[in-house]
């Protein structure tokens, strides 16, 4: 998957994860990968993608029935992965994707930690 993943970036021409990050949490960042793709394939004709359906609707709730995300560690891990294309790739979908993620970063009072 990173042999994709450097194509995707033409050749290697983005940045790549940090050498700590690929050492430390190598299933994570190939999961993130994955994740990535599966959810900007493009949707079938009578249905939409299931992959990008469960990013734009996912919030932080006690509904027991819906996909759920810990935004407070979400925002945490992706301060810190900034650098790493990936995490600004996820990042910049869930803030144009999903309205509940982009409202909890705009409520936040660290938001210059993201930037």
């Amino acid at each position: 998957l990173a042999g994709l993943w450097t194509v995707f970036t033409l050749g290697g021409v983005g940045s790549k994860p940090p050498p700590q990050l690929e050492q430390c949490s190598p299933l994570a960042s190939q999961s993130l990968l994955l994740l990535l793709v599966l959810a900007n394939l493009t949707d079938a004709p009578d249905t939409p993608n299931p992959y990008r359906q469960a990013i734009i609707t996912a919030y932080s709730s006690s509904n027991p029935h819906a996909f759920q995300i810990n935004f407070n560690s979400l925002y945490t891990a992706l301060c810190e992965q900034q650098k790493s294309d990936q995490a600004t790739l996820l990042l910049y979908m869930l803030l144009h994707q999903n309205t509940n993620v982009r409202t909890y970063v705009l409520a936040r009072t660290d938001i210059e930690n993201l930037v």
